[in-house]
């Protein structure tokens, strides 16, 4: 089953594959399905066509997919014109909500790189300083 581009799993079932759309979570999917009132338990592969196009009219007073892609990008960048602290922390690729950057906040800042004392061989490799032979 394709729904607005996405290729849903066939052998899922009908409420976790539609979760694969991005929009649609665990709890939006039980309104879609009462609304085209199709079982929950159903393999997506099992959905007839009447089925099909029941969910598929269910889903379309939902913002999803790209719609709702291009809203919250437009929601960050309003927050970056206006200067405001989330903006800001989301211009410096920062955690937003509040989160401590001390000690985690790995995946928003990246690897960690130590600033500070470097050895002599690193030093050589990034071209800050000339190798000089040994004296005794």
């Amino acid at each position: 089953m394709r729904i607005l581009g996405v290729n849903l799993p066939d052998n899922k079932r009908v409420d976790i594959g539609l979760s694969y759309l991005y929009g649609i979570g665990r709890n939006n999917v039980k309104g879609v399905l009462g609304k085209a009132e199709v079982e929950a338990a159903k393999r997506i592969k099992d959905l007839t066509e009447d089925e099909q196009k029941r969910i598929q009219k269910a889903l379309e007073e939902y913002k999803i997919e790209g719609d709702l892609r291009v809203e919250v990008a437009g929601n960050i960048k309003r927050l970056k014109e206006l200067s405001s602290y989330r903006g800001m922390r989301h211009a410096k690729n920062l955690p937003a909500r509040g989160q401590r950057t001390k000690s985690n906040a790995r995946t928003k800042r990246g690897k960690r790189v130590t600033i500070g004392a470097i050895k002599k061989e690193m030093a050589v490799k990034m071209g800050i300083a000339t190798e000089e032979p040994a004296t005794k």
